[in-house]
C-alpha cells in the first residue's frame, strides 16, 4: 500500500488546489472548498511566495479548511520552514476548523522522509480547530526541528489522525497525556521502529482506558507489527463499550489477535470493525463474520497467513 494521490475531500468539502485554480482563473468561494497549498518538485519559487499569493487572492475570513502540500520543491525540509507562515496568518482565518499537514504522495516524498517539527503551536494557535491530520514524522534532522508535541488541552478538536511509517513515542505519549473533551475520532498509524516508531504498548494505555477522551466513539490503533498484542488489550479495554468504530487495520494482525478479540468483551455494538491488511486465515475471517453479523467488518487486503515476514501497510 502506498499513498499515491492527493486527498480529494477534507472536512466534508472538495479539495481545490489553489495554484491550479488560480492559473485557470476560476477560484471558488472561500468557504466552499478545502484549499490545498503546495509546491511541485521543480518549482523555482518558494512556499512563502505561493502562500502570499493565496493570502492576497482568497477571502481568508471565510476559509474553513486548509490542506498543506509540499512546502519544499526539491530536497525534503522540516515543517518548521512553512508552519510559522500559517500560524502567522491565524488571526486572518477565524473560521478555520480543519487543517491537514502533509498531503504529500509517495512520488513526491516517501512518508518516512516527510519531516515534521514541533506541532504544539497548532493546537494553541487555533483553539477552535475541529479536525487535524498530520502526515510524516522523520527524525533525520537537527534536534531543534525534531517532530514534537507537548501535552495540550483543546476544547473543540473532534478528529485527530497521525499518519506515519513510524510514530515516535514522544507523540504517542503527548496525545495520551492531552485533554481532548470533544474528541470523537482518534487514529494513530503507529508504524515500525526502523522508521522512528519507538512507542511501546504501555504508551497506548491511555487510549485503552479512554478516561481523558470522554467523547471518543472511534479509535484506530493501526499500521503496526504488534497488532496481536494491541488486539489482546482491546479485548478487555474499558473504552470499547462506548465505541461505534474500531480500526486495527494496516498491520500484522493474525489469528491469535482475532481470537483474542472474539474471546474478549462483546463487539456486536460496533458499527464498523476495520481490519484491512491482515494475516488472518480464511476460517478466522469467516468466524469474525459469523460472530459479528450486524457489524461492517472490513477484511480486505488479506496477506498470506503463512508468510514469516509480516509487514505493515505503510512504513517507508
Amino acid at each position: 500500500m502506498t499513498i499515491n494521490q492527493h486527498i480529494e475531500e477534507f472536512h466534508g468539502l472538495p479539495v481545490t488546489d489553489f495554484r491550479t485554480a488560480a492559473e485557470k482563473g476560476g477560484l471558488p468561494a472561500a468557504d466552499a472548498t478545502a484549499w490545498r497549498i503546495g509546491l511541485d518538485w521543480d518549482d523555482e519559487t518558494g512556499f512563502a511566495e505561493l502562500w502570499e499569493k493565496f493570502l492576497s487572492a482568497v477571502d481568508l475570513s471565510q476559509v474553513t479548511a486548509l490542506v498543506l502540500g509540499r512546502w519544499f520543491a526539491d530536497e525534503p525540509q522540516p515543517l518548521s520552514q512553512a508552519l510559522p507562515l500559517i500560524l502567522g496568518a491565524a488571526d486572518r482565518m477565524p473560521a478555520l476548523r480543519a487543517l491537514f499537514l502533509g498531503d504529500i504522495t509517495f512520488e513526491e516524498c516517501e512518508i518516512s522522509w516527510i519531516q515534521m517539527s514541533d506541532i504544539t503551536p497548532v493546537f494553541r494557535t487555533f483553539p477552535l480547530l475541529e479536525e487535524l491530520v498530520v502526515r510524516g514524522s522523520s527524525e533525520d534532522y537537527d534536534d531543534k526541528e525534531r517532530f514534537g508535541l507537548e501535552p495540550v488541552e483543546h476544547a473543540h478538536l473532534k478528529s485527530l489522525r497521525f499518519e506515519a511509517g513510524g510514530l515516535p513515542a514522544v507523540i504517542v505519549r503527548a496525545v495520551g497525556a492531552s485533554t481532548f473533551p470533544a474528541l470523537e475520532k482518534l487514529e494513530l498509524w503507529l508504524g515500525v521502529d526502523n522508521y522512528g516508531g519507538d512507542w511501546t504498548l504501555q504508551d497506548l494505555a491511555p487510549f485503552f482506558s479512554g478516561t481523558a477522551l470522554p467523547a471518543l466513539t472511534h479509535l484506530g490503533l493501526q499500521n503496526s507489527v504488534e497488532q496481536d498484542r494491541i488486539a489482546a488489550e482491546i479485548a478487555h479495554a474499558p473504552v470499547v463499550p462506548r465505541l461505534t468504530g474500531l480500526s486495527l487495520s494496516m498491520g500484522a494482525l493474525t489469528d491469535e489477535g482475532a481470537a483474542a478479540l472474539l474471546e474478549g468483551q462483546p463487539l456486536t455494538h460496533l458499527k464498523s470493525l476495520d481490519l484491512h491488511h491482515h494475516y488472518l486465515t480464511a476460517p478466522m475471517q469467516q468466524r469474525l463474520k459469523d460472530a459479528l453479523p450486524g457489524v461492517a467488518v472490513d477484511l480486505s487486503g488479506a496477506e498470506d497467513p503463512g508468510d514469516n515476514w509480516r509487514y505493515v501497510a505503510i512504513s517507508e
